[in-house]
């Protein structure tokens, strides 16, 4: 018989049964983690992707994003926090040792820049492919401007395994079809959007930043200043969320669908072929300059940005909406965490066994379609808490009644603890609650966010976010190379980097086509 649809314990209390039990263990996590090369003097660092580290177009763990100097490093999905924690430290201590005296950023927003020209565009060879990421990423620069590009985050990949997705459906006596399993995705989804105020909220640790960054722009907001260049909110969280950092006023209206697969896919695509007004002067190809893939809203689906996305792994040159229309999603990607300046590694591990417990209730909770005020909500209230969320008395919106973040949270919490006991009971530990409790003392006590203990060490030392961000970056440096490898080998990482630049010279000469042509195949298909 099926549970309850409507009932969020009916559906906690079928996670003691044995089937689910047995399953849950087998959920697997990878993580992205950003970091950008700076120079000893905390400088943005110039220098190119070493060979040493591969080739960033075809390395499966260590590649580039927006720009040369923004390092991006991936881990494979993997059950156990402490293996892809141990993974991720492996590829820390590589890249290490292969840059010199040069040293990884700790934290989300950008060290100094003396100015936007002097952030690198990533390069990734000659082939066509190369160069369509190399044209779409000044088309980013041309759209938003290089600074708000270098900012980095942490993406948390979450998946179930295939044995839970069957239990969950014979539950609810429908069958486990690709089409259902996406509505069951797109229900996590919907929650993790109402719910996201709280990802910064616990997570965000970017209340500050280098005033370089905003040179020449001007400022919105009531910024306090210290230190030598240091600008500050006193209350906020992530300014790496905020409009400061990843917006698109195009975007605002874009009004994307995540109610079903069908509709977010749909949604997607029409903003890819959208016309701007407003991008139209950037060339796309016109006397062989190209600024831009197209003139659209968006060139590709990459430069929609969500706190969370829907994933598939996509085959060599497949559109992600392809993907996902073609074999459905398979897992999440959350995309809302800052930089965790307090890890060596960018992330800890008490997050993943609350993210676990987070994601885990986004899916058992009820989850109304979205309409647009609710979109709508969801958004004001991320907004307010990534500027303010600390704020004493701070309102926010549930179900358009105002309500405290607090109380709102301690509402909240008390279901999370009860996931977390689920998951302790699965995996024969009690990490999970743990986890949840520690969390909660954010709630209780605001000054023990990530974002309160780093404002707090500025503010009593009245030293700038430069300063104390050069100091960490050489002390994760010195931790990092005195590691020993635990998963991945010196001589493993240098043959993936050798095999990777033989992979990257193969695809360039296998190009046939006129970069115009490749570039019209591509969005034809």
């Amino acid at each position: 018989m099926a549970i309850d649809p409507q009932t969020f314990s009916n559906r906690l209390s079928a996670l003691s049964q044995s089937q689910f039990q047995s399953s849950l263990p087998n959920i697997k996590h990878g993580v992205e983690r950003e970091a950008l090369r700076v120079n000893p003097n905390g400088g943005l660092a110039s220098s190119m992707h070493g060979d040493a580290l591969g080739a960033p177009l075809t390395h499966e763990s260590i590649t580039t994003d927006f720009s040369e100097s923004l390092m991006e490093f991936i881990t494979p999905p993997e059950k156990q926090a402490r293996v892809t924690l141990a993974q991720l430290a492996d590829i820390h201590k590589f890249v290490y040792d292969n840059i010199g005296e040069e040293r990884l950023w700790p934290m989300s927003m950008p060290c100094f820049v003396n100015k936007e020209t002097s952030i690198p565009i990533a390069r990734y060879g000659s082939s066509n492919v190369a160069k369509m990421k190399e044209v779409y990423r000044k088309g980013l620069h041309n759209r938003y401007g290089s600074m708000m590009q270098v900012i980095a985050g942490v993406h948390f990949n979450f998946s179930l395994p295939d044995e839970f997705w069957q239990a969950w459906c014979d539950l609810n006596e429908v069958e486990n079809t690709v089409e259902q399993r996406s509505a069951y995705h797109f229900d996590l989804i919907r929650n993790f959007r109402r719910l996201s105020w709280l990802i910064p909220y616990l997570y965000g640790a970017s209340p500050a930043l280098c005033q370089s960054f905003l040179a020449g722009k001007e400022q919105k907001f009531p910024f306090e200043k210290l230190g030598v260049g240091t600008l500050y909110l006193p209350y906020a969280t992530s300014l790496r969320m905020s409009d400061l950092g990843y917006t698109n006023s195009e975007q605002s209206s874009l009004n994307i669908c995540y109610n079903d697969l069908g509709s977010y896919v749909k949604s997607v695509r029409a903003a890819i072929n959208t016309p701007s007004e407003q991008y139209r002067a950037f060339p796309t190809g016109e006397n062989g300059q190209w600024e831009q893939l197209n003139d659209n809203v968006l060139q590709i689906e990459n430069e929609l940005y969500s706190p969370i996305r829907p994933k598939q792994v996509a085959k060599s040159l497949e559109k992600p909406s392809d993907a996902l229309e073609d074999r459905g999603v398979s897992y999440i990607e959350v995309r809302a965490l800052d930089v965790n300046p307090f890890s060596p590694l960018g992330i800890e591990e008490n997050q993943f066994y609350f993210l676990d417990v987070f994601l885990l209730y986004c899916l058992l909770d009820e989850s109304p379609k979205f309409e647009q005020k609710a979109y709508e909500e969801s958004e004001a209230n991320l907004n307010k808490v990534v500027l303010e969320g600390r704020k004493p008395g701070l309102n926010l919106l549930r179900d358009k009644q105002e309500i405290s973040l607090a109380d709102w949270a301690e509402d909240l919490f008390g279901d999370l603890k009860q996931v977390a006991l689920i998951l302790d009971s699965a995996n024969g530990n009690e990490k999970y609650s743990a986890s949840v409790e520690k969390e909660f003392l954010k709630v209780k006590d605001p000054s023990q966010t990530p974002s309160a203990r780093w404002l707090n060490t500025l503010i009593e030392n009245n030293i700038d976010n430069s300063r104390i961000g050069l100091e960490l970056a050489l002390e994760y440096k010195k931790y990092a190379s005195g590691l020993d490898y635990l998963h991945i080998s010196e001589e493993d990482f240098k043959q993936q980097a050798r095999e990777s630049i033989a992979n990257r010279e193969q695809i360039e000469k296998s190009d046939t086509l006129d970069f115009a042509d490749f570039i019209e195949r591509y969005f034809a298909k």
